[in-house]
């Protein structure tokens, strides 16, 4: 819960009407308005919130939500003692309405469960501004959107459970509106509600909730720059919110979701450098071995490191918890990891450096060796570096996408006759081999087992039996290499390394954290080789000067994942009305044209699938 001081006062409710009346007349509300009310106004008028609506609509409540269950006996003590037409609304994260109670200005229907209450729904409104802005907010009469709430008056306090970094629902008390636009008169009762519901919820938490919260209260009593993960929440001081970027922050939280991931799957434990167990208080879990904890370089600023440790619940990691550090050890840990890199790599994620470190183990003894991942993720050139760390003579490069016949039989028939001599094959896309180069290949695996060949496959493909029978052959040395989706930290590097020197006459591409974190977001169907085409797109287009913002991306990276679980075919649409956004320039009505809709309907499908903020 997050109180603040009362509102100030503003225009007055006569001149807020009246510019009210002129914005939805078509004209502007004039100079008067705040800008951040004029602007909400908008975006009602851009979701095609109607004015006149008789009621909110419905969407689908919630089963049985935990938020009602704690928040039930505080809202029935409430509830009977508002007075002067007071009504009382709980509303979920997504401003669901779950509960109401008190006067007839709780709601327009007597069961409210399931009314939506969001911005794209009614227009603004105290709920929805308190869930967006983690703030009380107060609404007054003609700064509601809706014809229906013009004489209603409500502040609505945000609910924060334990360990939540963002609200999971909001208290709403509703009066009639007073004309000389003073502070709401329930918001004290707000505030109070509010509390009331954060501290059940808080004795409702499961022990895991309860033991990520004592450790990060812990670590600040100890006046440490603290933030306690758990993969979907976080608690961050105020003296790691000073120190620490939101990009930073975002940085520490995928990791927290993969320590967490990959203790599920059993890897954890195997690996070494795992950060290491915060002991439990004893009736929780008893304190387990563990490994040195995971200390690495901050961006933000000089002489900082995060070290990040587990925290175990049951034998299971639940979370982990950060304390920025000074940065003695920077040095040594950027020598102990000079050996793993390779001429022509870039990288120094967690997922990269293992398939890199294991593919330089298998290549230290001249056998074959498969490269395994998705098209664009870099297989070829960790080929091509892994054949330089051998020392080996240049390779022969076959891609077999090319088609080029002949050319692997020949190569067999060279290395077959020269035994031990000839130069290694790297040979590309050994999904697309042909009948003859399989049969060379399998032959000459069956005679000389260990031959000098680096091949990279990229699953998907249907194989035949015998390319399946090469393909398990050569598993047995094989490494996996992570999508680029997997290792989104490598993407501030791969931008340097990508941009290169710019063009005489033009400046150096540098990005801005918003456009990064617009790249980092974005799912990479194309990999690593996408992103070197976004960079030189981008690179050939822009005029302007200074960082490269998130407007100057092409669309379908400005456009944020997909907030619900699509079905197929809503993804095939939503690809599809990318593609030809991208096809088009961003021009919408052209995209609508070549899609054959019309230009309204393409805004509904941008509306539906939350891609109309980009």
């Amino acid at each position: 819960m997050t109180s603040i001081d009362d509102t100030p006062a503003g225009p007055a409710l006569s001149s807020l009407r009246r510019a009210r009346d002129r914005f939805l007349g078509g004209r502007p509300p004039g100079d008067g308005v705040p800008e951040d009310l004029a602007q909400a106004w908008r975006r009602a008028r851009f979701f095609g919130v109607p004015r006149d609506l008789t009621a909110p609509p419905r969407v689908r409540p919630p089963v049985d939500p935990p938020l009602l269950a704690a928040a039930r006996p505080a809202l029935d003590r409430v509830a009977p003692t508002l007075s002067g037409g007071m009504g009382l609304v709980l509303v979920d994260s997504r401003c669901r309405a779950l509960w109401s109670g008190g006067g007839r200005y709780a709601g327009t229907s007597a069961d409210v469960a399931g009314l939506d209450l969001s911005e794209k729904a009614v227009g603004h409104n105290s709920a929805a501004l308190a869930l967006r802005t983690g703030r009380r907010a107060e609404v007054h009469g003609p700064e509601h959107f809706l014809d229906l709430w013009q004489e209603v008056s409500a502040v609505s306090v945000p609910l924060y459970e334990p360990a939540a970094g963002r609200p999971a629902g909001a208290v709403t008390v509703v009066a009639p509106l007073a004309e000389d636009r003073t502070a709401h008169p329930g918001a004290a009762i707000a505030e109070a509600t509010a509390h009331a519901v954060e501290t059940e919820l808080l004795g409702r938490a499961r022990p895991p909730e309860r033991l990520l919260l004592d450790a990060y209260l812990r670590q600040r009593a100890d006046g440490a720059a603290v933030v306690a993960l758990d993969g979907s929440s976080r608690l961050v001081s105020p003296e790691a919110a000073r120190l620490l970027s939101h990009e930073t922050l975002t940085r520490l939280e995928r990791r927290a979701t993969a320590l967490v991931r990959d203790a599920d799957t059993g890897q954890e434990g195997a690996r070494a450098g795992a950060p290491e167990a915060i002991a439990a208080p004893e009736e929780f879990a008893a304190p387990e071995e563990f490994a040195a904890p995971e200390e690495f370089a901050v961006p933000d600023g000089a002489g900082l490191t995060v070290r990040m440790s587990r925290l175990t619940h049951g034998g299971e990691v639940i979370g982990a918890v950060a304390t920025v550090c000074p940065a003695a050890r920077r040095a040594r840990a950027a020598e102990r990891h000079d050996h793993d890199r390779l001429p022509g790599l870039v990288g120094t994620s967690r997922p990269w450096r293992l398939a890199v470190s294991g593919a330089m183990e298998l290549a230290r003894s001249a056998e074959p060796l498969l490269l395994i991942g998705e098209a664009g993720v870099g297989k070829t050139a960790l080929a091509r570096a892994l054949l330089t760390l051998r020392g080996a003579a240049a390779p022969r490069v076959v891609d077999a996408a090319e088609q080029v016949p002949g050319e692997v039989p020949r190569w067999c028939h060279a290395l077959a006759e020269r035994e031990g001599g000839g130069p290694p094959l790297l040979l590309r896309h050994a999904e697309r081999l042909g009948q003859s180069d399989v049969a060379a290949l399998l032959s000459l695996l069956e005679r000389r087992p260990a031959v000098p060949l680096v091949a990279t496959h990229t699953p998907g493909a249907p194989t035949g039996p015998c390319l399946s029978r090469l393909l398990d052959i050569l598993s047995a040395r094989s490494v996996a290499l992570p999508p680029l989706r997997e290792r989104v930290d490598d993407i501030p590097a791969l931008l340097a390394a990508f941009t290169g020197h710019p063009s005489p006459g033009r400046p150096p591409l540098t990005w801005s954290l918003d456009a990064r974190r617009a790249l980092e977001q974005h799912t990479w169907p194309g990999n690593v080789a996408e992103l070197a085409h976004v960079v030189r797109e981008v690179a050939e287009r822009r005029r302007a000067t200074g960082p490269v913002r998130r407007e100057e991306l092409p669309y379908g990276l400005r456009v944020p994942p997909a907030t619900r679980r699509l079905s197929g075919m809503e993804r095939a649409e939503r690809t599809a009305i990318l593609e030809a956004l991208r096809r088009h320039g961003d021009n919408k009505a052209r995209a609508a044209e070549s899609l054959g809709i019309g230009r309204a309907t393409l805004y509904r499908k941008l509306r539906a699938y939350g891609m109309d903020q980009a």
